[in-house]
């Protein structure tokens, strides 16, 4: 891509300036730039990968230790019994037993007692390790992340330069290569925001408050881009829900954002209604777009991907929302098909 984007850059200028050794300078700039970005941007990629492993195998730990607290409550339970009918066997092969003396009954349950202690003091370090994982992966995105910022800004400097310093010599074709590349270059600010915003989605927090949904989806709503072909309506007052506002601000305004991008240029009509149950509030996001494959139904959800034919987002946006519905308790699906548009649900807890 860097030798493609030198050619076309080469392709603009007049002879004076192609043999300017200046430009090769600039040239190699960003391709050193470029170099730079992919690197650290593999680097993260690779870290997440392997978080996500310590995460799925602490998760299938857990699981395990689940499991052996399970058969200790079965183990006290059987103890229990043997309280009660104070008896235990004698002998194996024939059908004896004989009363539990009182050191015997407290030896039992000493037994019992060390086996969930033992057990208890695993399950902390499983816990203290996953801990300090999310904390380095954290750290790790955040530093990664602040040094693949400074060779975007580097190149979006010199594309800045050469529309200063040579605005007769770029003809049309040359202006519109220039503004693909600003569009890239946003594109890569975006993706990284996206993988900071990412990273820190799930840890505890205290500014959970009582969030006015309705008044929170207005505003989100009023920001958006004004279009005389797209209208968003929300069909019932929306509910007051505990919890971050932030994280809540987030999860509406990528669906909205979403929904809007699926409409195209044709009419669209965004409706939002929600609907409470005993214990969680359903809320649905609908549109007239495209609509969405089927086999695509649970892949967009999944971070970095997108669909085949949609090459402008980041594939992080639904990923965002699906791990703060998923960190709330929530869940989140989708009904869509092709060309007949899409419904977005997800439920967060009636507290």
């Amino acid at each position: 891509m860097n030798s493609l984007l030198a050619r076309q850059i080469r392709k603009t200028l007049s002879k004076e300036l192609q043999s300017d050794p200046r430009l090769t300078s600039f040239l190699n700039t960003i391709h050193k730039s470029y170099e730079n970005y992919e690197d650290q941007f593999s680097m993260l990629q690779r870290a997440m990968s392997i978080s996500s492993q310590e995460l799925f195998d602490a998760n299938i730990q857990l699981k395990k230790e689940a499991e052996q607290q399970r058969n200790v409550i079965e183990s006290l339970k059987d103890a229990t019994k043997i309280l009660r009918s104070v008896s235990i066997p004698v002998d194996k092969k024939v059908k004896e037993t004989k009363e539990l003396t009182g050191i015997e009954l407290a030896n039992l349950i000493e037994q019992q007692a060390t086996q969930i202690s033992k057990i208890e003091k695993q399950r902390e370090k499983i816990f203290k390790d996953l801990q300090k994982s999310n904390h380095e992966l954290s750290e790790y995105a955040h530093v990664v992340s602040h040094d693949l910022k400074s060779p975007l800004r580097t190149i979006d400097t010199l594309m800045n330069w050469i529309k200063e310093d040579c605005p007769d010599v770029l003809n049309d074709a040359a202006k519109g290569h220039m503004h693909l590349i600003d569009k890239n270059i946003q594109k890569m600010d975006n993706l990284i925001e996206g993988i900071l915003a990412y990273s820190v989605i799930g840890k505890k927090t205290d500014s959970i408050i009582n969030v006015n949904t309705q008044e929170l989806v207005e505003e989100i709503i009023a920001l958006q881009p004004k279009s005389e072909t797209t209208h968003i309506t929300i069909t019932n007052t929306l509910p007051y829900l505990a919890i971050d506002k932030f994280r809540l601000k987030q999860l509406f305004q990528n669906l909205i954002t979403n929904a809007i991008a699926s409409i195209g240029k044709k009419a669209g009509i965004i409706t939002i209604a929600s609907e409470t149950a005993d214990d969680y509030h359903t809320f649905s996001i609908t549109d007239n777009g495209t609509g969405i494959e089927k086999k695509y139904h649970k892949k967009i959800f999944e971070i970095f991907q997108t669909l085949d034919d949609n090459k402008e987002t980041t594939g992080i946006g639904l990923s965002i929302v699906k791990k703060i519905i998923d960190s709330y308790q929530g869940a989140i699906w989708i009904k869509s098909e092709l060309g007949k548009g899409t419904t977005f649900y997800f439920t967060l807890k009636n507290s």
